[in-house]
């Protein structure tokens, strides 16, 4: 168990000492405060020694009690890192960033140099309490963002992320002993990225409607990469013999214009199924193709771009087969291959590795109402389980 101690300073030579400065200077007008008579003494997790001193006895047995709590729970932090300004945090936490791709890397500067830092950059990190974020994210809902308009529920939970990440960063490095960015509601949009699920029929009008264009449109309907994805999908990489699709780049437009080529969404490579009925074309499609090219490329053979993309092939194509009122994108079609495998008995883990998922978890929660309800066929199964295992007695007891 910790020890943390109190002394009474009132017979040490240097506070007898100080009493007299400080009588001294009252005297002559001095406001200053009376020196402490109480120091609270401790040693840190470390073994170096730290002390307060109180004017007021109940302080100092205050702050010896939570000092105490903290040693023995483990939740210690020096008060002088609590100190530490928010912005200079923020500093070292995105010094510190691994993982993130460039294009994510410029986002997470933007929110913080736009709505971050100007709140709290100056604020010690121990300083912020848990009821001034949730007032900050109220602002946030309520005032227009830096563009004017209101700012929507989607970059409202990405301005958080920023800041909690960065506040997470200060717990873990010892600054503070707790986030006060956890536990917040956030608000939601309640058209946020509606899911639209084509049936095969729809499908196949929408590839049709395409013409050369359709069997990209078939990759992204039944294998459910993403744009970035099939964009810097190269020839050397499209399996035919196994009926496999190896993504592990993606295209994804830099700040400023541009494509950046960089690894996939939470640099999950994984492999993808091939229809077998679509493995003729793709054939045809590589042709004459070198193993580093690209298999869907633009007019000019470079990267095809998803605005180009979107006006020229994808938008056309959506209002000549019909499907124009349904609000339909090239993301969405991710949407209808997560449906119709589902549909077609695929389990959570299958429909999870061809979209990229993170987790199952994440699968469930998207897709979980289309997985059919399984209960019946499950009880049934252990009836018949059961009714071996009861025949079986019976054989063996006549």
């Amino acid at each position: 168990m910790a020890r943390v101690w109190i002394e009474d300073r009132s017979t040490q030579k240097d506070y007898i000492a100080a009493m007299e400065k400080w009588r001294a200077a009252k005297k002559a007008g001095s406001k200053r405060a009376e020196p402490g008579r109480w120091r609270v003494r401790w040693y840190d997790p470390n073994g170096k020694s730290k002390a307060r001193t109180f004017g007021k006895l109940p302080a100092a047995e205050k702050c010896q009690q939570e000092t105490l709590e903290r040693l023995d729970k483990g939740t210690y932090r020096d008060p002088k890192q609590g100190k530490t300004l928010f912005a200079d945090v923020a500093t070292a936490w995105f010094g510190a960033l691994r993982r993130p791709g460039e294009r994510t890397k410029d986002d997470y500067r933007e929110l913080l140099d736009l709505y971050v830092l100007p709140k709290w950059g100056m604020w010690p990190v121990a300083s912020i309490q848990w009821e001034q974020v949730s007032e900050w994210l109220t602002e946030l809902c309520n005032a227009p963002g830096k563009r004017g308009k209101p700012l929507s529920p989607a970059r409202i939970a990405k301005i958080h992320l920023v800041f909690g990440m960065v506040l997470k960063y200060a717990v873990k490095t010892g600054k503070i002993a707790t986030s006060p960015a956890v536990d917040h509601e956030l608000p939601q949009d309640e058209d946020d990225d509606d899911h639209v699920y084509l049936t095969h029929d729809q499908v196949e009008g929408l590839a049709a409607a395409a013409g050369e264009h359709a069997l990209l449109l078939l990759v992204l309907a039944y294998c459910g990469i993403r744009w970035g994805e099939v964009s810097a999908l190269k020839a050397s990489r499209v399996q035919v013999s196994t009926r496999r699709l190896r993504i592990v780049q993606a295209y994804t437009r830099k700040r400023g214009g541009g494509l950046l080529l960089k690894d996939v969404k939470n640099h999950e490579k994984r492999s993808v199924p091939l229809l077998g009925s679509l493995v003729g074309d793709l054939r045809d499609a590589l042709k004459g193709k070198g193993r580093e090219a690209l298999l869907f490329t633009g007019r000019d053979g470079e990267p095809m771009g998803y605005w180009e993309f979107r006006s020229t092939i994808f938008d056309p194509a959506v209002k000549a087969a019909g499907l124009d009122g349904l609000g339909l994108t090239p993301h969405k079609l991710r949407h209808t291959a997560a449906s119709l495998a589902i549909a077609a008995g695929a389990d959570v883990k299958v429909v999870q590795q061809m979209l990229g998922h993170k987790s199952a978890a994440m699968t469930l929660d998207v897709y979980g109402h289309l997985f059919p309800d399984r209960l019946d066929e499950v009880a049934n199964a252990l009836d018949a389980g059961r009714a071996s295992a009861l025949a079986a007695r019976t054989a063996l007891a006549a």
